[in-house]
């Protein structure tokens, strides 16, 4: 279920009211049932009355029959008295014709969600849990700070029961059970939608203008103007200063206006704040020091906006207690200083697999965050058979609220009572708004959160649905426009400048006029300086918008402040990244992070029994795409990780003819020595299984087309392999690129695969179901070609190793970029110096025509020699951690190789 727009609220409070109305006639209905005692009577009298239900004969109401899906829906309907004539179609096919327009009614109202997409559950009956939900939802009803009871509410009905508890609308079916999975009665039904009749259902309260005006000797005026307020309601009244209350008033409000008088006020400077229905609006004003005019200040010709900001920590907390004291030295300067983050607090290290999620949030709330908005980590447990609940349960416990414009969870029901699609100015902790609305030093500033629409792809969102990120940020940029906001920071987990035919901020920026500050993650960009946009898509000048994304793993704090002038124009920003490693610790902090360290340190400590011969390095490229990079180039961690995988495949199915791993899913590297569990854990953290699937060689040809689509930039979804080898040509056109895959035989040999023949090849099941865009696996996935194995890749990985004891992985050109040129070079290009030898990262081809010797470098791809060796060419003190391919030598000598150290194979 969604939240209703402010126009559907309305349509549901004024339908109430008009209920309320008609059940005030005279009772007359329920004398003719013979099954309605006294405890439903004036429930049902309601009912026929205002001609929500009739009885099931003329002489029995059916009190204690069950209540199929669609009659509830049609009876809330009625109740509601919803428009069933301007609606569109839910989508529903099993809903009898008699019952649509009802059905449409409440789904475009969000109050009704289907089983699936296309089917409502007709003809099941409701059960109270069920009953709760939609009722709660349509009038709009909360349990805050209500205990329950009962020991059968689980957690996706917890707050709509608490919410009718807390209304008075149930007490149970005993003092220890609500009877959630119960099909609910007639007559309990009709108690329900009575009793809900009976509420003094409003809109929220929105305070519209605040204003203080002058008189004479010391006497302050204030004028109130509110939206949707009770008549006859009581709004508080009170003046501060100092931060100190100096006088209240109780004021009654008539036609959504009320007005108070202050006398006697010193000169100084004072706060007067209204309260209403919990809804409150502070402003400022002046006392000039004759005593004697009282004036409203006038607007800030300058204001300055700033900000803490992280994104992508990914569960790394041993720095905590360093930030924490640099979080204490900003707001020692800057006290009114906002911390925000912008997503992927999840997974990556022990903390979050120990606590999933809670020990970040233990954390978070002693820092003193604001406001967040969710990466796509966030939503890697949702395949998991908990669902989404570590995420609800880290959501609920936040002490600072939640911004998501283009993300919708209302098909999920672990976030029901957690999200609206509203923005809120009085936004709660512990739940997820549209937009927020923050009110600093008097100005209103508007936050909104975006998160990629990749996170379908690239994780486990299950029922949650992600929009197009423009149009829901322009959406968001009007409604707080129409609200008087004109300071706006958008809060995005898209990245700076990924992939732009999906989403990234530097897009975001030119193309949405409107939008101040947008406080970015997901690319991990070491952003040191802000980066101002003035251009928009067109070219054309617009006012600024001011990007920064502070690096990842709480490495490094981001500092922003931001100049407006009084139209909310951009006029000046400064910024910078504050690096933790060289803080001290804070004391307080230590001790909170101290019971989840020393269980994290528990059991990374346990030693594998395997020690690495160098350090795996797990190379990223920082967005120089010369430099080689786990999402893209063969790399010794990889060929390590998917050797394991294959190993651990063959086990189970002899026919497994290679091993597949996606560069994004290896998170770290492994330092030399000793091997803990720990590390293993944080090179694999995801959890993920290990799967077989059968595929086509055609099939798995366009899986490596996908594997390429972005070299040389980075790409999460390039795939390791082990027991094959692939040659590509990156000078081709994306889709074209692959020239050969050929895999390993029991006897050593290679054999090229044939795209009509099927093979089975194993991978972790996030790839074999899909995950980074892999269609050909998503439809085998989808017809049943798929198996997990069930067996944790962390796990198969520590097996490995300790198998191996040793562990020295090479580099052996499993995977080989053909492009003509690619990395050529001269013989004075290659060869460094025998104490400084010369390092090349990939495949490296070299023309020794001319050349004297090769020598003291090392090749961490393949070495391909070309034209025409010298009498007494030599190659030494050469290290080749791929093939070694002499084919194209011409040469009339045999060629020393004994000073070159191949780890591939040697091509004659």
């Amino acid at each position: 279920m969604t939240y209703p727009s402010s126009s559907h609220r309305k349509f549901i409070a004024s339908g109430v009211t008009a209920a309320l109305v008609a059940a005030a006639l005279p009772p007359a209905f329920a004398a003719s049932f013979t099954d309605v005692s006294s405890t439903y009577k004036e429930a049902v009298n309601y009912l026929i009355k205002n001609k929500i239900t009739s009885g099931v004969t003329s002489t029995a109401f059916g009190t204690n029959l069950s209540i199929k899906r669609v009659d509830a829906a049609v009876m809330l309907a009625k109740a509601l008295k919803l428009d069933i004539k301007n609606v569109e179609a839910s989508g529903f096919t099993d809903v009898p014709h008699r019952a649509k327009p009802y059905v449409d009614a409440l789904k475009k109202a969000g109050i009704i969600s289907g089983k699936t997409a296309t089917t409502f559950g007709s003809e099941q009956s409701i059960t109270r849990g069920e009953a709760a939900l939609m009722l709660a939802e349509a009038y709009k009803l909360k349990g805050i700070d209500t205990k329950l009871p009962f020991t059968d509410v689980s957690p996706p009905y917890e707050e709509a029961v608490k919410a009718l508890v807390k209304h008075g609308i149930t007490s149970g079916k005993t003092a220890t059970a609500y009877g959630t999975a119960a099909h609910i009665k007639r007559g309990e039904y009709a108690l329900f939608l009575y009793k809900l009749s009976q509420l003094d259902v409003r809109q929220e309260v929105i305070v519209e203008k605040l204003e203080v005006t002058a008189s004479s000797n010391g006497t302050a005026k204030v004028m109130v103007t509110f939206k949707n307020a009770p008549e006859n309601g009581e709004a508080t009244v009170e003046v501060m200063r100092g931060g100190k209350i100096t006088e209240t008033k109780k004021v009654k409000v008539a036609g959504n206006r009320t007005t108070a008088e202050f006398m006697g006020l010193s000169a100084g400077t004072y706060t007067v704040k209204v309260t209403l229905n919990g809804v409150s609006k502070e402003t400022g004003f002046t006392v000039k020091d004759d005593g004697g005019a009282v004036n409203p200040p006038q607007p800030n010709e300058k204001f300055t906006l700033s900000f803490m900001h992280t994104n992508d920590t990914h569960g790394n907390l041993d720095n905590a207690a360093k930030k924490m004291t640099a979080i204490k030295e900003v707001r020692a300067k800057k006290p009114k200083a906002l911390l925000v983050d912008a997503g992927d607090v999840f997974t990556g290290t022990l903390y979050f697999n120990e606590f999933k999620g809670q020990a970040d949030l233990k954390l978070m709330n002693l820092m003193g965050y604001d406001v967040m908005t969710f990466g796509n980590h966030e939503f890697d447990l949702g395949s998991s058979q908990a669902g989404h609940q570590a995420l609800a349960d880290f959501i609920r416990g936040a002490k600072f609220s939640f911004v998501s414009s283009n993300v919708d969870f209302a098909k999920d029901d672990k976030f029901k009572g957690l999200f609206s699609d509203r923005i809120s100015s009085q936004p709660e902790d512990g739940k997820i708004y549209n937009g927020i609305i923050k009110e600093v030093d008097g100005e209103k500033v508007g936050f909104f959160g975006l998160t990629t629409a990749e996170t379908k792809d690239i994780s486990s969102p299950g029922k949650v649905e992600f929009k197009d990120y423009i149009t829901e940020a322009e959406k968001a940029v009007k409604a707080f426009e129409g609200q008087g906001v004109d300071k706006i920071v958008a809060i995005s987990h898209i990245g700076y400048d990924d992939n732009q035919a999906i989403d990234n901020d530097l897009t975001l920026a030119s193309a949405v006029d409107g939008i101040d500050v947008i406080v970015g993650g997901h690319s991990h960009t070491k952003l040191n300086e802000a980066i101002s946009i003035d251009k928009d898509e067109t070219g054309k000048t617009k006012s600024p918008t001011i990007i920064v994304q502070a690096d990842q793993y709480n490495n490094y704090l981001g500092t922003l402040d931001v100049t407006f002038d009084k139209n909310g124009n951009v006029i000046g920003q400064a910024g910078e990244l504050i690096e933790i490693k060289d803080k001290k610790e804070d004391p307080e902090m230590l001790e909170a992070l101290e019971p989840f360290k020393a269980k994290v340190d528990e059991t990374k400590n346990q030693p594998t029994g395997a020690a690495a011969a160098k350090p795996l390095e797990n190379p990223r490229t920082g967005g120089d795409s010369t430099k080689p990079s786990v999402r893209k180039n063969e790399t010794e961690l990889g060929n390590l990780i998917t050797d394991g995988m294959l190993a651990k495949a063959k086990q189970y199915d002899p026919k497994v003819i290679m091993a597949l791993q996606n560069g994004g899913g290896i998170r770290t590297s492994i330092e030399a020595g000793p091997i803990t569990l720990g590390e293993v854990i944080n090179v694999l953290p995801f959890g993920n299984t290990l799967a077989t699937v059968s595929v086509t060689g055609e099939e798995l040809k366009a899986a490596f087309e996908t594997s390429f689509t972005s070299y040389p930039l980075e790409n999460g979804g390039f795939l390791h392999v082990s027991g094959a080898k692939i040659k590509f040509d990156s000078s081709k056109p994306v889709n074209q690129r692959v020239v050969s895959i050929s895999y390993k035989k029991a006897d050593g040999t290679y054999e090229e695969v044939k795209e009509n023949e099927t093979y089975k090849v194993a991978t972790n099941a996030f790839t074999a179901k899909g995950g980074d865009g892999y269609g050909v696996f998503k439809n085998a996935y989808e017809e049943g070609r798929v198996t997990d194995l069930g067996l944790s890749d962390w796990e198969n990985l520590r097996d490995y190793l300790e198998s191996l004891g040793t562990v020295n992985p090479e580099v052996e050109g499993r995977i080989t970029d053909v492009a003509a040129g690619s990395g050529e070079m001269t013989g004075a290009d290659f060869s460094g110096t025998f104490g400084s030898p010369k390092i090349h990262e990939t495949d490296v081809t070299v023309d020794v025509t001319g050349a004297a010797a090769l020598n003291d470098a090392e090749v961490k791809g393949n070495l391909i020699l070309k034209g025409t060796a010298g009498a007494g060419f030599k190659l030494e003190n050469i290290k080749v951690r791929g093939s070694l391919d002499l084919s194209g030598l011409d040469h009339s000598f045999a060629i020393d190789l004994s000073s070159v150290e191949v780890a591939g194979e040697t091509i004659v």
